[in-house]
Order: C-alpha cells, then structure tokens, then sequence
C-alpha cells in the first residue's frame, strides 16, 4: 500500500515536513549515537544497516506516519539538501487497531541548537492538523519521559492533559480529545502551511518524470 504521506511536503514558518526516505537514514543515525536522545526516545542504539530496514519498514507500515523535520529558512532556499536541514522527525503511530481515530504522537528534535526554539511546537501542530484531517484521527496521546519537562510543558501548551504518570517506565501519559472548538484551534494554528509534492520539488529543473 502506498504510504498517505510518502509523497507529501507541509512546509510552515519554522519548520518543513518532508517524508523519511533513506537519503536521511546517514544523519539520523548520527544522532541516534546520542545516549541523551536515546533515552528521551526510548530507543535501542541500531547499526546503520539496521536503521535502513527500520526505515523501509516506516515507509512500508501502515500503522505509523512519519516526517522529518528540516528548518525552513535554510530548506527552502534549495540550496540546502535535505539531510543537511535536517533537525528532528515527528510520529504519528496509530496503535490501537480497535480504535483507528487514537494516534499516539511523537515529537524529537535532536538537535540541541534547535530545542526551545519553537520548532517541536510548530512541527506537532503540523503533524496534529494533518492527522486530523487526513487521518481521521480524534484524540491523541502523547508519551513523555518523566525528567522531559520542556516537552511535557509544550503538550500541556497544545492543549494536552496529564492523564496517567506510569512509574515503571517513568513515563507521563498526556491526551487531548479533538472537539470542533480544538480542531477549529488546530486548523487556525496551521492555516500558513502549504501542501507540497515531494518529488516534484525534488527534481531537477528540466527533467520530466517518465
């Protein structure tokens, strides 16, 4: 089954979301060598070979959505290849096979230069909108370790609430249900980004794709 987003670009202020392909593998390997960031995501470390299969196998599951985040300013003036733009990726994991409107929602942005910054905000809104609106989705949950404060204070800004703290994994459930007034909100929020095709942007100027 074709992936909803492989070909989809959501290019906002801060931030342009682009689909995981295997051009980005490399980088995010380098950053997943982060012991911080492993343990904020809850991660194995994995060899490079590894992380090729993990993300044939994003692309290919139908249960997840993925984009990676690159900074706008420097993506979109072209002159940027991706991986080099590249700051964090964002999930969407649709867990609950009794429940397909629950999307479990995902937020890393791995480089330090970059937290705090506004783009893990602007970067979940994006992704939440087009849940929302592409996904059916109508409540989403957010797992968070307890000792990440700055990304549990960004949940609780978009509006998310703690609902359970899990002391075995020491992790923080947070949920937000979608009414009309949060999806109204959402949309609001998200109205600047544009929808873009990723492979016509990526081609070359001239070529014609076959």
């Amino acid at each position: 089954a074709m992936k909803i987003n492989q070909n989809t670009v959501l290019q906002g202020q801060r931030v342009t979301l682009v689909p995981y392909t295997s051009a980005h593998v490399p980088r995010y390997h380098e950053w997943m060598q982060s012991e911080e960031l492993r343990r904020l995501t809850a991660s194995e470390p994995l060899s490079l070979e590894q992380e090729y299969e993990m993300q044939r196998s994003w692309r290919d599951d139908t249960d997840k959505c993925t984009f990676i985040v690159l900074d706008t300013e420097q993506w979109s003036g072209q002159a940027c290849a991706d991986e080099d733009c590249m700051v964090g990726d964002v999930n969407l994991f649709l867990t609950d096979t009794e429940d397909p409107t629950l999307g479990e929602i995902e937020i890393m942005i791995a480089e330090p230069s970059y937290r705090g910054r506004g783009f893990g905000k602007e970067a979940t809104l994006m992704m939440m909108s087009y849940g929302v609106r592409n996904l059916g989705i109508t409540k989403f949950e957010a797992k968070i370790g307890q000792e990440n404060e700055a990304s549990i204070c960004m949940f609780k800004k978009l509006h998310f609430k703690e609902v359970a703290v899990n002391s075995i994994f020491q992790e923080v459930m947070l949920r937000l249900d979608v009414s009309e007034q949060e999806r109204q909100w959402l949309l609001e929020q998200t109205n600047h980004v544009e929808e873009k095709s990723y492979f016509e942007l990526k081609l070359p100027a001239g070529v014609l794709e076959t």
